[in-house]
């Protein structure tokens, strides 16, 4: 049997408990994703919660969804303002090379900052075109021009990378076309896939091997497959791994969210909902905001159910799936803030920003 640490969890509050130190040690548990109720306002008490998770788990990969804009988990105690990913859209209709510095300088900032504290990944940058009608998506996106969305993100992933972040696109094929909001609903998308392929789907192409990670999109697409994308082995193993070409990570959407609740028109548990998403392609699930309700049931549910499906065969650990997962643990050591906050190309990447 491989080892192969696909679930990606959250704990508590601010500090650890007992449940959250037994979790993280669980031999399934790859992966960490913090929220604005893990911070006190703080950067030495972030740092230190962070420390502590180190220590029970020295591979674990603390995330965070951290774009700019109303997606930003940290803004005070000298956290940068970032702007939401439709500003520097804007910026490249006045300006296009001024926007794509500024979509590099939001990138290292945005990277420096939060590495500064310990964190690993952020889920960035948002893939999805502007189409209008989602307000889940709403100015999370760049631009409705997949060929303006593609350059400012592969600007702003470069200024991951330089700060030794790996990214993560989403919300792979793309969720900006549908009104409904997956969080509270199951989105459908009727267009044929050959538009999806040729519009929303393109940044995915185009970006090619600079994209470490994908999360697909709790969305229904009928013309290609019933289930949404993060259960769709044809969206997954044929279309973004076989067509598409992509070698990296493939991040499960959160399943706590309405969208991952229901397979085949019926309801599912969550062991249910991360077996088919690990079967689909998947190499990580996400389960978020359930450490805090009913002390964690859902959260055990998840580990325990894991371990039980690959037990009876219904979910087979994998090396390669494992192997992607720490590919994206930075490999060089992030500057303290101290130093950071005297670093030139940090100094200067801020004046950069979109004001």
């Amino acid at each position: 049997m491989y080892h192969h640490a696909p679930v990606v969890l959250d704990i508590a509050g601010p500090q650890l408990n007992a449940d959250d130190r037994r979790r993280l040690a669980h031999p399934l548990t790859g992966g960490l994703i913090l929220f604005t109720r893990h911070w006190q306002h703080s950067r030495p008490q972030l740092t230190d919660l962070i420390a502590q998770i180190k220590d029970i788990r020295p591979d674990v990969l603390v995330c965070v969804d951290h774009e700019g804009g109303r997606v930003q988990r940290f803004k005070t105690d000298g956290f940068t303002h970032l702007p939401p990913m439709r500003t520097l859209g804007a910026l490249w209709d006045r300006d296009p090379e001024r926007a794509s510095e500024a979509a590099l300088a939001t990138g290292y900032v945005l990277a420096s900052e939060l590495r500064a504290c310990g964190v690993d990944l952020s889920f960035t940058p948002v893939l999805d075109l502007d189409h209008g009608p989602s307000g889940v998506i709403g100015d999370r996106a760049f631009h409705r021009d997949s060929h303006i969305v593609t350059t400012l993100a592969n600007s702003l992933m470069h200024g991951l990378l330089l700060a030794g972040m790996a990214n993560c696109g989403k919300h792979f094929p793309g969720h900006g076309f549908v009104g409904a909001d997956s969080h509270v609903d199951v989105p459908v998308d009727t267009r044929a896939l050959s538009v999806i392929l040729g519009d929303d789907a393109q940044p995915y192409e185009h970006l090619g091997i600079a994209l470490a990670s994908v999360m697909p999109a709790h969305v229904i697409y009928p013309e290609v497959d019933t289930r949404p994308a993060g259960f769709s082995s044809r969206w997954l193993k044929d279309i973004l791994r076989g067509q598409l070409g992509f070698s990296g990570a493939i991040f499960s959407d959160d399943l706590s969210m309405e969208g991952a609740r229901h397979l085949d028109g019926q309801p599912v548990d969550v062991t249910t909902a991360a077996v088919a998403a690990l079967n689909a392609g998947c190499d990580m699930v996400l389960l978020c905001n359930q450490s805090a309700a009913q002390d964690g049931a859902e959260v055990d549910a998840l580990l325990d159910g894991l371990l039980q499906a690959s037990e009876q065969g219904r979910w087979q650990h994998d090396a390669h799936s494992e192997a992607r997962r720490l590919e994206l643990l930075p490999q060089v050591e992030p500057l303290p803030w101290d130093e950071l906050m005297q670093h030139a190309p940090y100094q200067r990447a801020r004046m950069r920003l979109p004001g």
